[in-house]
């Protein structure tokens, strides 16, 4: 299972998600988000990662211009569209760039499902996320999880990520109700706001590991 840790803006926490085996890292660059990161510190932290896990830019509504110089500047593996790309956008924007791209799609209600048949054509992965609540101006990050159930009526052959509200006390919860084939985590190795938690990136995982040793175990004892 993938496993993308998404807002980083150390080198420290980075570091960390990197030591502790996260498949994908984020880097958002959306000026209204706490975690935002300039052009130029953003690739300088996808140099850091030196191929140890694939970089991911988390952007809403590039333009053309922002998007040539994520392609030529940062070089990251993935584009993640949070914002109201149409599957028509997502298509050029894979194509412009040559890049990866992930989109994410709200959710709160099985409605919002609908659109993943568009979508799943021209992105290379779909992200379901909580919708933003009253009063936020973000799309993502803002720690609110949903009906993780409604997620039972999806193509269990659909390759997905989940994201919105998870962290170490709920990931278990939300493997086992969603099964998704990767989680996203953000505001749920925070300390505050745009402030990743060395310790709590450490717990994340923790989390994973356990839960990876107990698969392991019932696997040793099934006749």
């Amino acid at each position: 299972m993938d496993v993308k840790i998404c807002g980083l803006s150390t080198p420290e926490t980075l570091q960390t998600a990197l030591a502790r085996g996260a498949s994908h890292v984020g880097f958002v660059h959306f000026a209204r988000s706490p975690r935002h990161l300039a052009v130029e510190p953003m690739a300088e932290m996808v140099r850091l990662v030196a191929g140890r896990a694939e970089t991911v830019i988390v952007t809403v509504d590039p333009d053309d211009a922002l998007l040539a110089r994520f392609a030529e500047e940062v070089r990251p593996d993935w584009l993640q569209l949070h914002g109201r790309e149409t599957p028509e956008r997502v298509a050029e924007v894979r194509s412009r760039t040559g890049l990866k791209v992930m989109k994410a799609l709200p959710v709160s209600q099985a409605s919002d499902l609908d659109p993943i048949a568009a979508y799943g054509g021209v992105a290379d992965r779909i992200l379901l996320d909580s919708k933003r609540p009253k009063g936020s101006n973000l799309p993502g990050g803002n720690g609110v999880a949903f009906d993780w159930s409604l997620l039972d009526a999806l193509d269990r052959e659909l390759t997905y990520m989940l994201s919105g509200g998870i962290d170490a006390a709920n990931v278990a919860e939300a493997l086992a109700i969603a099964r998704p084939s990767g989680i996203d985590v953000s505001s749920g190795v925070e300390s505050a706001p745009g402030v990743k938690d060395v310790g709590r990136i450490h717990a994340f995982f923790d989390a994973i590991d356990r839960l990876a040793a107990a698969g392991r175990a019932r696997k040793a004892i099934a006749p």
